[in-house]
């Protein structure tokens, strides 16, 4: 088992073992799935809707070269500055290189998920720039040094007390349990923070082909600002964001917000085309935008699993998962958690590293059915664990599958063993989970079914006799 899985094995004890966090978790999202369903209802035909953005994911990314190069070159005729970024490092070079040819001090940055997939934060901060999160879900778990806990709700684990305590220890502000003066609180540090900063910094929910435009969409109004106030406004953009028409939005604009936050569309709703032209009196100078890849052409070549990538980030899958449910967010150790995140993360950062996440599944299908772009998750997941396995086999595991194929395949030795079994059965039960059990990794949490007195062809056979 590598460090990783440890650390897993390790975060999701601790995080199952605290009932109250976990009854926190689930009483966060109760409200969740009415709210998802009342708008869902709205659509003429919800399922419909599903294959339809599910068709134009399928073009955009079948077609992901020609519709990128339009992408790009739409952007550059009005004078954005386009970079193709292979890995995580060159983004995160490039952003820096860009900090510093402008002298730039202070930069704001809105939520992007991509943006902590390359660890953008602690790269800028390493070079010297300040960096402040403007959502504030991000802005929260910022000032406490940790990772985002959801795709979109990401302080989702915390309470009012934690967060006034947090803001009192930080930022000096008086203790409140009102959540409007915790929002006024941090949108008093804010707004001096938008007027300081010299870049803004933003993700990108989508990238419209047809026009060379990116598309953000929020409920604080904190992307706006942050694109609009610096001199120079950097967005990372995953390649797979790309939608071919403008037009497509009119359907996965409301989608995203249904799937992902139960509303019948987000607040704001902004497309970005470049940098300030000439008559407009604001906006930025420069505008740049880092098209990264990172591994996703890697996943683009696996025609198995490449429908993983039309993925919206949209979290419905997290929301529904009774996996991350009792383990939280912070157990998965990566920036994309739940069922997509343990399908695309051994994509992304290693097969055999990240192995464990796609074992971290009950398989019960509610991702794969809530999923409004009809990602094929649960079946991802075992795709994922046969390439591991396939890729380096565990001698033991090996070993147990060829004693199973042998056994199964002579059918006097299976019900010699099926007797044994039943004589042994007692005895298991006695030593169940203690030291003298081999098998107490398993049976200390799980008890084996009772084996039947009689065996199908033992009762077959009796009752063949005459």
């Amino acid at each position: 088992m590598n460090a990783h899985a440890r650390e897993f094995n390790e975060a999701a004890r601790q995080q199952t073992a605290d009932l109250g966090q976990r009854d926190w978790i689930q009483k966060a999202l109760a409200g969740y799935y009415a709210k998802r369903d009342e708008f869902k209802n709205r659509f003429s035909n919800w399922q419909g809707a599903r294959d339809t953005a599910a068709a134009v994911k399928w073009e955009a990314v079948n077609h992901l070269d020609r519709y990128l190069d339009e992408f790009a070159s739409r952007l550059e005729a009005r004078g954005a500055k386009v970079f193709w970024a292979p890995g995580a490092q060159e983004a995160r070079d490039y952003i820096v290189g860009v900090a510093r040819q402008h002298k730039v001090r202070a930069i704001i940055k809105s939520k992007s998920m991509t943006a902590e997939e390359i660890h953008l934060n602690d790269a800028l901060e390493q070079a010297g720039f300040e960096v402040v999160e403007s959502d504030l879900g991000e802005y929260i778990v910022q000032l406490r040094q940790e990772p985002p806990y959801h795709l979109v709700f990401p302080a989702m684990h915390l309470r009012r007390q934690q967060i006034s305590d947090l803001f009192h220890d930080r930022l000096g502000s008086e203790r409140t349990n009102n959540p409007e003066d915790l929002t006024m609180i941090a949108r008093r540090v804010m707004r001096r923070k938008y007027c300081e900063a010299d870049m803004g910094i933003s993700g990108a929910n989508f990238a419209i082909a047809e026009t060379g435009m990116i598309s953000i969409t929020e409920n604080e109004g904190n992307a706006r600002l942050t694109t609009s106030l610096p001199k120079v406004h950097v967005a990372i953009v995953g390649i797979e964001k790309v939608l071919p028409r403008l037009s497509d939005l009119a359907l996965f604009l409301p989608m995203l917000a249904t799937a992902g936050a139960g509303q019948p569309i987000t607040c704001y709703n902004t497309l970005y085309g470049g940098p300030r032209q000439p008559g407009e009196p604001d906006g930025p100078g420069e505008f740049h935008v880092v098209l990264l890849d990172n591994r996703r052409t890697e996943l683009l070549a696996d025609a198995e699993q490449r429908d993983a990538l039309h993925c919206i980030r949209c979290g419905a899958c997290l929301n529904v998962c009774p996996i991350f449910k009792n383990v939280g967010g912070h157990s998965y150790g990566t920036t994309y958690q739940g069922p997509i995140g343990s399908v695309i993360t051994p994509h992304l950062r290693g097969l055999q590293d990240w192995k464990h996440l796609s074992q971290a599944s009950s398989l019960c299908g509610a991702c794969t059915e809530t999923c409004p772009v009809k990602i094929n998750l649960h079946h991802h997941l075992l795709h994922n664990r046969r390439n591991a396995i396939h890729a380096r086999p565990a001698r033991l595991e090996k070993l147990v599958q060829t004693g199973f194929v042998f056994m199964m395949r002579r059918p006097r030795l299976y019900e010699w063993g099926a007797r044994v079994g039943r004589i042994l059965q007692p005895l298991q039960r006695l030593v169940r989970g203690t030291i003298l059990d081999p098998l107490r990794a398993w049976t200390k949490t799980r008890s084996f079914p009772p084996l039947a007195e009689k065996s199908f062809r033992e009762l077959w056979r009796e009752r063949k006799k005459p």
